[in-house]
């Protein structure tokens, strides 16, 4: 079973479903009844393990010439000795399909659900997730696929809560939310895995523009996503005022630009990890600060 959850990154995955889980309590205001809730928590589940799945299923080709040449150590969140795990034949891949398959039906079958037009949002992440794996020989704008594959499930979960929500608002969340994934966990992450991507001809941010450009991209997509944030108390009912707008930045502020700073000085593979593993605790924070806030509305 641990080489099937490290297929899907299950350590990050799980730290992930804290996003859905965030934006849907910010849009509704309240907790929703422990049926929905339940099934929201399941459907999350489900979603990011099968598409974590199908990221090393597409890269499996890539996944292996890494292996040949020697795996370098991973970012603290997903180090593992079974990284690549479909690629160091510790599963076969009858068994990484059946994984994927039963995970992503679970998904589907909990999306139905909840609300039937989310579906699309399901099947567009999927199908986004394996643009992204196949672009990594072709050109660094694979990141930008990368940040709307992470916005798929808080997308899917406002329409989990909220019927017909506002598309203005959405499309301001989903810019904060692929800010935050490109300069949190893209670009640390292709950063870290720098010398695999280079021995197998990889086309990412910090291979291609180099350490100096890809440290500046991060510290402006960082900064404006605490920035951003402060406009999230907005999107919700909650009369949290000024204290919650505050906690929000806070987070923001206090997890993801001193790593991002650090980083942008040093240039230092190992500021790199430390910054995804701070910003993949991002989602937690958030979610902690407003089930707070509605606890005590």
């Amino acid at each position: 079973m641990r080489r099937f959850l490290a297929l899907s990154r299950s350590v990050h995955g799980v730290l992930d479903i804290a996003m859905p889980g965030f934006v849907a309590l910010l849009w509704l205001g309240h907790f929703p009844s422990w049926q929905v809730l339940a099934l929201c928590l399941a459907t999350a589940l489900a979603g990011y393990t099968a598409i974590y799945a199908l990221n090393d299923l597409i890269g499996v080709k890539d996944d292996q010439e890494k292996v040949a040449g020697g795996i370098t150590p991973g970012y603290a969140v997903e180090a593992s000795a079974m990284r690549y795990p479909l690629a160091q034949n510790l599963i076969s891949m009858k068994g990484a399909l059946a994984w994927f398959g039963f995970w992503f039906a679970l998904a589907v079958l909990g999306t139905w659900l909840l609300n039937p037009k989310i579906l699309l949002i399901v099947f567009a992440a999927a199908a986004l997730e394996v643009v992204y794996v196949k672009l990594l020989k072709v050109s660094w704008w694979r990141t930008v696929v990368s940040g709307l594959v992470k916005s798929a499930g808080p997308v899917a979960a406002v329409f989990a809560v909220i019927p017909a929500p506002p598309w203005s608002g959405l499309l301001g969340m989903l810019v904060w939310l692929m800010l935050w994934e490109i300069g949190g966990q893209n670009i640390p992450a292709d950063w870290n895995d720098i010398e695999e991507d280079r021995r197998i001809g990889a086309r990412t941010i910090p291979l291609v523009l180099g350490l100096r450009t890809a440290s500046v991209l991060v510290v402006i997509s960082l900064g404006l996503t605490v920035l951003a944030s402060a406009l999230l108390p907005r999107l919700s009912p909650l009369a949290g005022g000024w204290p919650f707008q505050l906690a929000i930045l806070a987070a923001g502020a206090g997890l993801l630009l001193p790593p991002a700073i650090r980083l942008a000085r040093t240039l230092d593979g190992r500021q790199a990890a430390r910054l995804f593993d701070r910003a993949s605790l991002y989602p937690l924070a958030l979610l902690t600060i407003v089930t707070v806030f509605v606890l005590i509305r």
